[in-house]
């Protein structure tokens, strides 16, 4: 009797003290070390994942328990380490539990002095323990900043490094790596010689990825229940999803949200400004950090640039700060065409104070370029924020910068910048060669040496659309106008040499669409002025070309051509990430749009050749690629400079802003005001307005400069 007796108290006095092991074992938590708004607490918790929070690493060690998870977090990232010593360690290893530790102070036997910051490296896997993550995948960290660990580290799961590739390496890892996640000796410590945590307000991608690699992390370290249900709603996002139902006042919408982008991005110079950034970019500076009170301007201070594609460790954007020529008329055009839209005045003035400011008040129509003597004479540069940019010309530049003047002039009625226009489409014709084309740039350096008839008589052959078939577009329209062959002869030469050698002997810039792309117009243009079956078969030509490469979401697939024909191909080697200008793909068959260089100049031309060739299937095409574009514009309540834009990658399959960032002057994540956000808010507008860029035009009044300035500048006796 005795013995059952004794049983019996044992029985009740482990009930007693443990009355939860006797209806179900002890849930396992989470218990973290972080600040409340860190990203992965607040995932934890919006999934209902049992966790306890604490202030410091010390209180959250203290609290852990057997079959626990510690999490320590980073809360001052990047400028301050989370402080960690070797007591910190030695506990976890006394309490025998399993822990996860990022940026810390210090590690036990390894050795490292500092912490850098990425310049060029991006984050790789090198493990299969991600399963749906293949070894050598990318993912990015914004504004990464990591521990130079110099012990070596045994099979790290994630490392940073310089590797060329689209989503994966593709030529390996080099030699010099950088390890940023891997396991203590005592495999129960996860050491993070960075941040990861902040993955959603740094804006990390691809969003899926990280979600897998974090679903992984907390696999590894005994987290296993409901984390298939891991979500966030991240800080920016598309404005439609790929296949929810559009409004039925979707354009408009866009447009009226791409005009405010230019507000939000802070892209219009306000006076009490403008000497300032003046003297930052005379100093070397050519970006600042956006920022909410950063005065608006109304446009008679000039514009700027873009949105930098540099993402910064809080998710953030720097603005660009230089004023360039054709940014600035494009910009005039995109708050002309909206502001005839709705009938905004507001809009409107700020285009005529755009226009005012570049062609009246600046330096961009004086001294040399304002010196009839000069061979620049005519000429719009290139910038006028320094030397460097004002001294160049380029002809494809300087023609996007007529057209959009042109467009702007037509919907506000007005011949003010008429002259000037004139002006520089006679100074194009006379720095243009005998074959058509005019090459890629010239500087005042060189006018002064050789004079402009030098470059009139000029035996050139320039292969590239980039740099020459918005010249022959204006050349048409200016035939059209004023009736002057030389104008329709260089542009025929130039276009039906091109094409004879198209596709595949042309030289292409970033990608061989963008070529194609830029061909559109020309060749719509040239069927406006001379219908002939010859010249439709050429656009039609290039206009299915386009359509070949149009996904079924409306994309416009980038596509590279011959290696040895490209100008900034993809990287050929790891080495040669981040160097130099570059494709957003590494391959054809990446399923990318640039809104850049292909799909922005595409949706013109697809317009303008639509309303020529009155093709149902080009008609359809152009809607299903504005439909796309509508969908993609930038949404994100966090950042206001990026809300309402359109950024230069776009990866269609993942529905992500997403791309190879190794463009070293114009990367994936770009918002250029002019190229992209110009063109892309004027065409939407347009075609709310029912008429394309040569209907809107040709009624211009500008001939009546012609006879007195094409005597001035074409004197070729």
């Amino acid at each position: 009797m005795k013995k059952p007796f004794k049983t019996i108290i044992a029985f009740f006095v482990l009930f007693l003290f443990f009355p939860g092991s006797f209806i179900q074992a002890r849930q396992s938590r989470i218990i973290l070390s972080c600040n409340e708004a860190n990203d992965l607490y607040t995932i934890i918790k919006n999934n209902k994942l049992p966790h306890s929070r604490y202030a410091s690493p010390e209180e959250a060690l203290k609290n852990v328990q057997k079959g626990d998870v510690l999490l320590i977090m980073a809360n001052n990232y990047p400028d301050e380490q989370t402080k960690i010593n070797e007591e910190f360690y030695q506990l976890i290893e006394r309490k025998n539990i399993k822990a996860y530790i990022e940026y810390p102070s210090y590690i036990p036997d390894i050795y490292f002095e500092k912490t850098l910051k990425s310049k060029k490296e991006r984050i790789v896997i090198n493990t299969n323990l991600f399963k749906e993550l293949d070894s050598l995948s990318i993912l990015v960290s914004n504004g990464l900043h990591y521990l130079d660990i110099q012990s070596k580290i045994n099979n790290p799961f994630v490392v940073a490094a310089q590797v060329a590739g689209f989503d994966s390496a593709i030529f390996g890892l080099p030699e010099k790596t950088v390890p940023l996640l891997f396991k203590l000796k005592d495999n129960k410590v996860i050491i993070a010689a960075t941040s990861f945590s902040n993955f959603v307000s740094g804006r990390y991608a691809p969003q899926a990825q990280w979600g897998i690699f974090w679903k992984r992390i907390l696999e590894e370290l005994g987290i296993s229940n409901k984390l298939n249900n891991l979500k966030w709603e991240p800080e920016i996002s598309v404005t439609y999803q790929k296949n929810e139902k559009l409004p039925v006042d979707f354009q408009r919408k866009s447009i009226k949200k791409g005009i405010d982008w230019y507000k939000h991005a802070k892209m219009l110079v306000a006076e009490s400004c403008s000497d300032s950034l003046q003297q930052l970019i005379n100093s070397g500076t050519q970006r600042i950090e956006w920022n909410k009170n950063i005065a608006l301007g109304d446009g008679s201070k000039g514009s700027l640039e873009c949105i930098i594609s540099d993402i910064n460790e809080n998710g953030s954007q720097p603005i660009g700060i230089i004023v360039r020529g054709d940014c600035v008329s494009e910009t005039a055009m995109a708050f002309a065409t909206s502001g005839s839209l709705f009938q905004d005045k507001e809009s409107s003035m700020v285009a005529q104070n755009l226009l005012d400011y570049y062609l009246f008040n600046s330096i961009a129509t004086r001294n040399e370029y304002g010196d009839p003597q000069h061979g620049a004479y005519g000429l719009i540069p290139w910038g006028i924020s320094n030397h460097d940019w004002y001294k160049a010309s380029y002809g494809d530049d300087n023609a996007r910068f007529v057209i959009s003047a042109l467009i702007t002039s037509s919907l506000l009625k007005t011949d003010r910048w008429d002259e000037k226009l004139m002006r520089s489409l006679l100074a194009l014709l006379r720095t243009t060669g005998t074959n058509g084309f005019r090459g890629e740039r010239i500087d005042l350096a060189n006018f002064e040496q050789n004079g402009w008839k030098y470059y009139f008589q000029r035996d050139i052959i320039n292969l590239s659309p980039h740099f020459e078939a918005y010249l022959w577009a204006c050349f048409l329209w200016a035939y059209n106008q004023t009736g002057d062959n030389l104008f329709l002869e260089r542009a025929e030469k130039g276009i039906i040499n091109l094409m004879e050698n198209y596709p595949d002997k042309l030289r292409w810039t970033n990608g061989l669409a963008q070529e194609k792309a830029r061909m559109l117009l020309p060749l719509s243009w040239l069927v406006q002025v001379k219908d002939t079956p010859e010249n439709r078969t050429m656009l039609r030509t290039v206009v299915n070309d386009i359509l070949k490469l149009q996904d079924k979401s409306g994309a416009i697939r980038e596509e590279l051509g011959r290696i040895d024909m490209g100008r900034y191909p993809p990287p050929r080697s790891n080495e040669a990430y981040g160097t130099n200008e570059a494709s957003l793909i590494a391959k054809n068959g990446d399923p990318v749009s640039d809104l850049l260089y292909t799909t922005n100049f595409a949706f013109l031309g697809l317009h303008e050749a639509s309303y020529i060739l009155k093709d149902p299937k080009i008609k359809e095409s152009v809607d299903l690629l504005a439909k796309f574009l509508c969908r993609i514009q930038v949404k994100s309540d966090k950042h206001p400079e990026i809300n309402g834009g359109w950024m230069r990658a776009f990866d269609y399959e993942k529905f992500e802003h997403w791309g190879s960032n190794a463009d070293a002057g114009w990367g994936a994540w770009v918002i250029e005001s002019g190229w992209t956000q110009g063109w892309i808010t004027t065409i939407l507008s347009l075609r709310e307005l029912n008429t394309s860029v040569w209907d809107l035009t040709k009624n211009s009044h500008i001939n009546k400069h012609y006879t007195n300035l094409q005597k001035e500048m074409l004197n070729l006796k």
